[in-house]
């Protein structure tokens, strides 16, 4: 059998470990361990707060007040993430589970109520078997904060809380489930460090999986203000479709998607989808940082929530500017970031809304 000579082994490491990095594969990885894993873990932090949280109210150990905090905190985590669903927690209709949205005919109160009828116990396993409509956020939501609901009576408090402390629970374990298959031996984390792999070849593949859900979140964002916005209906507002409408916390959240779809442009230490760019393409990334400017600028300029910006001129007239930047934005990436990295982005999963 052939053995290189050593002198000529040590060559060859040499020569390997003064070759260039891939730069996909060094944005991937920094943007794996930077990022992606961090918002992950914020993630079950703040749904291990929600459940025990849920808990503590329902055992008159912590107040209304500290309830929602934690379901407000549990919504910007989740919506933080809505520009990073890679891997598992967009497939299997998993997201559903987290949030229903749009809810168009109010199934969301329709069923929770409809599920509280019955004449059994509400159980952990009866949520979880249950509908997506009633295990998520959206259902938390509907007890927290719909006006007609008045908690602080016992009658109410005791209707409610075992599907208060049922979605604490399923949150709970369905985000551990998560964070557990990313930082498994062949999880997400590793499969965006080291190539090939069985779910991409290359790191260019993996940094294309990144930027198409980067876009997707961008997409998804111009959605969740055009809808309410009306811009799906001639203009006529639809305030009751909005994202998060009960406790308010609609553009909170689309603040929290803005800034984590962000965080994938510029990188944990500069060294996410910007540092692709080359000197060339210096003008794009100049560009790009300008646009989240505006939209930030334009968005933590809203003083007031997205229900009163809908019920006058003045306030539409923000809104349709910041949804318009949104669209700046959104383009910039999936055309001509897109183009700038050679990358084909193919089919995005808010095609056809």
């Amino acid at each position: 059998m052939f053995r290189m000579p050593v002198t000529a082994t040590l060559l060859a490491l040499a020569l390997s470990a003064c070759s260039p990095a891939d730069p996909h594969q060094q944005a991937s990885s920094a943007l794996a361990s930077g990022v992606l894993l961090p918002a992950y873990q914020q993630w079950l932090q703040a749904d291990q707060q929600l459940a025990a949280s849920s808990q503590a109210f329902c055992q008159g150990e912590a107040d209304l007040a500290s309830a929602r905090a934690a379901l407000l905190q549990a919504q910007g985590a989740w919506s933080a993430l809505q520009p990073l669903l890679l891997g598992p927690l967009a497939e299997g209709n998993r997201a559903w589970q987290v949030q229903f949205w749009p809810d168009k005919k109010n199934l969301v109160a329709r069923q929770v109520e409809s599920l509280l009828s019955k004449p059994e116990p509400l159980t952990q396993t009866a949520l979880d078997q249950a509908s997506v409509v009633v295990q998520g956020l959206t259902a938390n939501e509907y007890v927290l904060f719909e006006q007609s609901l008045d908690l602080s009576q016992a009658e109410q408090k005791s209707r409610y809380c075992p599907l208060l402390i049922a979605i604490g629970g399923h949150q709970q374990t369905l985000a551990g489930s998560m964070l557990e298959q990313w930082q498994a031996k062949d999880g997400m984390l590793a499969q965006l460090q080291a190539f090939p792999n069985e779910r991409y070849a290359d790191g260019k593949e993996a940094i294309a999986a990144i930027l198409r859900s980067q876009v997707t979140g961008l997409e998804g964002m111009k959605k969740k203000l055009g809808t309410p916005l009306g811009r799906q209906t001639k203009g006529l507002p639809q305030p009751y479709q909005a994202e998060a409408w009960r406790s308010n916390a609609s553009l909170s959240n689309l603040l929290a998607s803005l800034n984590s779809a962000e965080q994938l442009w510029q990188g944990a230490k500069s060294d996410g989808l910007r540092a692709l760019l080359s000197s060339e393409q210096h003008e794009l990334a100049n560009r790009i940082d300008s646009a989240y400017q505006d939209s930030r600028q334009q968005l933590t300029a809203l003083k007031q929530p997205l229900s009163k910006l809908l019920s006058n001129d003045s306030g539409r007239a923000q809104l349709n500017a910041l949804y318009d930047s949104f669209g700046r934005l959104h383009r910039l990436h999936e055309t001509e970031l897109a183009k700038a990295l050679d990358i084909q982005l193919g089919f995005n999963a808010n095609d056809g809304d």
